[in-house]
């Protein structure tokens, strides 16, 4: 049984890396249809900071990341949601983190790194604890609430014709074929863009690439006294993860800080950041674990590590509204698994918690190999 008429494209999963192909193609004039095993996505496009964090990037990721900056910007417009050009603030508060933003901030240039004193943090970052030395505005990041973003972005691409079947369960792909629980699909070229579940039906793709699934705690709180804040947060632990920052010479004094002072952060591999979301509860995050079949279990006691550095950050203790597993793919040899197992067929993974920030552009270079 066939579910339709052949299509130049299947793409197998309607996150945000799926969905980015299936918008690369559709801009081409490609006949597209998208396959997801769920209802709607759920997957890590939906759990995440919805944070597009452009500047901090370096290398192949940066190059993405800058191309994805302008579709966001035009998408937004074309499917009507909000995309916020607020920038990201990474707050300071020791003399080694500060460094690090000096650093950078020379790299990189005014136009998109801009260095604060403690009062600028505090006129944009309002409700902060004591103790802030400094700061720096990345200018060009911006902010979207995937919770609305990536349903707005499924309505406006079946507006245009693609052809989106939800509760499609893929069970194999084969060149010019996906069988699917609906039946099966003819396209021409077949990109499957599932995460952290490429190992489902290609292992030994994640095998080559050492695929695992990272874990994270996640939580929604309560505006510490109704505060407004618009642009993402980072703190002195995103210096240790993200390649523009890590990079600078003075990253080895702030790892160094944290392994004399707080070394269970780094055991669990803490960025502690946040967003504010349209209704004002600010997302809060996150830890890092790493497994290829996670456990069932939260451990309470990272939870509440997470909660006691952000109630440092604020000086105030936080109110949990929701709290919930963050998941996505992640490999330690590369920050995207672009595989070709079969004639025609991509398998396509962002495997460093960046989706959000290069689907867009990943997807542009992917979609121009294969047609």
């Amino acid at each position: 049984m066939t579910i339709s008429a052949p299509t130049d494209l299947a793409v197998v999963g309607a996150g945000i890396v799926g969905l980015a192909h299936a918008v690369a193609a559709t801009e081409r004039g490609l006949r597209v249809t998208v396959l997801e095993r769920d209802q709607r996505a759920v997957g890590a496009s939906l759990r995440n900071f919805g944070h597009v964090c452009t500047t901090a990037q370096t290398g192949t990721a940066l190059e993405y990341a800058w191309e994805a900056r302008d579709h966001w910007l035009r998408l937004g417009e074309k499917a009507s949601f909000p995309v916020a050009e607020c920038g990201t603030v990474v707050v300071a508060r020791s003399a080694a983190e500060l460094a690090v933003l000096e650093e950078f901030a020379a790299e990189r240039g005014e136009d998109q790194v801009r260095l604060l004193d403690a009062s600028g943090v505090g006129s944009v970052v309002p409700g902060l604890a004591t103790g802030v030395l400094g700061g720096a505005h990345l200018r060009l990041d911006l902010r979207v609430d995937p919770r609305v973003a990536v349903p707005a972005l499924t309505r406006w691409l079946e507006k245009e014709g693609v052809d989106i079947r939800w509760g499609a369960h893929v069970g194999a792909i084969e060149p010019g074929l996906v069988r699917t629980s609906q039946g099966d699909l003819r396209a021409s070229r077949i990109v499957h863009a599932t995460g952290h579940d490429l190992d489902r039906l290609f292992p030994a793709v994640a095998a080559e690439h050492e695929v695992r699934r990272c874990r994270l705690h996640m939580f929604e709180v309560a505006p510490p006294g109704g505060v407004r804040i618009d642009p993402a947060v980072l703190t002195g632990t995103a210096m240790l993860r993200y390649g523009g920052l890590a990079s600078c010479p003075s990253a080895a004094a702030v790892r160094a800080e944290l392994v004399e002072r707080t070394p269970e952060l780094l055991d669990v591999e803490m960025n502690l950041m946040l967003t504010q979301r349209p209704d004002g509860a600010i997302v809060l995050g996150d830890t890092h674990h790493y497994e290829r079949t996670s456990t069932p279990f939260e451990d309470e006691a990272v939870s509440a590590l997470v909660l006691r550095e952000a109630g440092r950050l604020f000086g105030a203790e936080l109110a949990v509204l929701r709290r919930w597993r963050g998941v996505y793919a992640h490999s330690p040899s590369t920050d995207f698994v672009t595989a070709s197992p079969e004639p025609g067929v991509r398998v396509v993974s962002v495997t460093s918690g960046i989706g959000m920030t290069t689907a867009f552009g990943l997807a542009q270079a992917v979609i121009d190999q294969l047609f």
